[in-house]
């Protein structure tokens, strides 16, 4: 009986294309497949300055806050403190930031742009705001920015129940 069933049924990969139609009620789903577009084109926007997301964020933070430490630098990535190191370290060799000993508390270091980090940095920047705009440009400015409002309204609630 097994057998006359998959006989019947097409084999994975056949036929026309899948239906998601049932996940794209869910909007977890599609903030998700809306990330791996912006993801991808993002990659591409950074590759030419020599970053990633991941060190993009990191650079942009080390400049927004001067001396972050690597544990604070990690809270605010949301990562382990592990995974950071390897980020710092393509930052420092690539000369875009410097480890210097704290200021306030000699077990940490105090983490700092150099000139030419925060000169890449503004370059990535410029291509960064001209992705957002090329990916958002059909919602318009008050579109963007309600979409933008919505996120942070999730995120803020998933806050609520950690």
């Amino acid at each position: 009986m097994a057998k006359a069933i998959r006989k019947s049924l097409p084999e994975a990969g056949q036929g026309g294309p899948v239906s998601d139609r049932t996940l794209r009620g869910f909007a977890g789903y599609n903030m998700k497949r809306a990330f791996n577009a912006v993801q991808a084109d993002l990659a591409r926007t950074l590759e030419p300055f020599g970053l990633r997301m991941m060190t993009f964020t990191a650079l942009v933070l080390v400049i927004d806050n001067p001396d972050l430490s690597q544990t604070q630098l990690a809270g605010a990535l949301a990562v382990e403190r592990s995974n950071l190191v390897v980020i710092i370290d393509d930052l420092e060799q690539a000369g875009l930031i410097t480890r210097n000993p704290s200021p306030t508390d000699r077990r940490s270091h105090a983490l700092r742009a150099t000139l030419a980090g925060r000169r890449l940095c503004e370059r990535a920047l410029q291509a960064v705001r001209a992705h957002e705009e090329k990916l958002l440009g059909g919602l318009g400015e008050n579109g963007a920015a309600a979409l933008i409002a919505a996120l942070q309204t999730v995120e803020q609630g998933n806050r609520g129940g950690e």
